[in-house]
């Protein structure tokens, strides 16, 4: 064979061996199923929530190669570049990393909670190696409270529960949660299945969400927080408040005090442009 044809064929032969082990490594590389979409809000931001679960969840620990953006695409069957955007997002927020060789991959800090992902305190308890439990400590239909209902923004005639909860991590106070929910947000809301499953786990199952907001404050403990997490008076606590819509609906205000010393929030920013 002609020298110049003998290059030709090596290098083909090359390129298909490449295409062959990308293909081989892009069905072999998951080892957990990704979940479907839930159907709320923008594409992107449905895939990128389909994708942190088995992250946060540990069940693609760090390292695990996660599917390639054309994989993602016809699984959901999105634009590349909407693939690109969720998972360019995850990699913003430190949860995933970008390799030119061998793909995305997750972070060795994934498990660390990220400022703006709706997490599931049952899962962080257990991730942290304690057992989850949880006290509904009240919950009502709310009254004419013009000051709660501003911070839900709703107006008196919305149907708005209120209630607060413990969480537990074995047996001891971890957070306490206070929330508001706007009804008409969240049809079949009452409290009583909330005495079995917490508030946050029964919104994520069944309510959707298209844009969130948090604030994160440090704060003294107010006497009755103290109290329910059996810390001093005035102790630190970071307090974070997140606010959730459908659409233009508000669904939820929640503030959740956490004792200081014990908790750390992370995010990654970059400038707009």
């Amino acid at each position: 064979m002609h020298p110049a044809k003998q290059i030709v064929a090596r290098k083909t032969a090359a390129r298909a061996a490449r295409v062959e082990r990308a293909a081989r490594s892009e069905v072999a590389a998951p080892r957990a199923v990704v979940p479907s979409l839930d159907g709320g809000g923008p594409i992107w931001q449905q895939i990128r929530r389909a994708l942190v679960g088995p992250i946060l969840d540990g069940e693609w620990p760090p390292g695990t190669r996660i599917p390639g953006e054309l994989a993602l695409a016809r699984r959901f069957h999105a634009s590349r570049m909407t693939v690109y955007k969720a998972i360019q997002s995850l990699a913003n927020d430190g949860l995933v990393q970008r390799r030119r060789k061998s793909g995305t991959v997750v972070a060795e800090r994934a498990l660390e909670r990220p400022v703006f992902e709706i997490w599931d305190i049952a899962e962080l308890i257990t991730r942290l190696g304690g057992a989850y439990s949880f006290q509904l400590l009240e919950c009502r239909k709310l009254a004419q409270d013009p000051e709660r209902r501003e911070l839900l923004g709703v107006s008196s005639r919305t149907p708005t529960l209120w209630l607060r909860c413990l969480h537990f991590s074995d047996g001891k106070p971890f957070q306490l949660e206070e929330r508001l929910v706007n009804v008409d947000a969240a049809p079949g809301i009452t409290c009583h299945p909330l005495e079995t499953e917490s508030p946050g786990r029964w919104l994520m199952a069944r309510v959707p969400w298209t844009d969130a907001e948090h604030k994160i404050h440090a704060r003294e403990a107010t006497p009755e927080v103290a109290a329910e997490l059996k810390i001093r008076p005035r102790c630190a606590c970071l307090v974070v408040e997140r606010r959730t819509w459908n659409v233009s609906m508000p669904v939820t205000y929640a503030r959740f005090w956490n004792p200081g010393l014990s908790h750390s929030l992370i995010g990654h920013f970059q400038p707009a442009r």
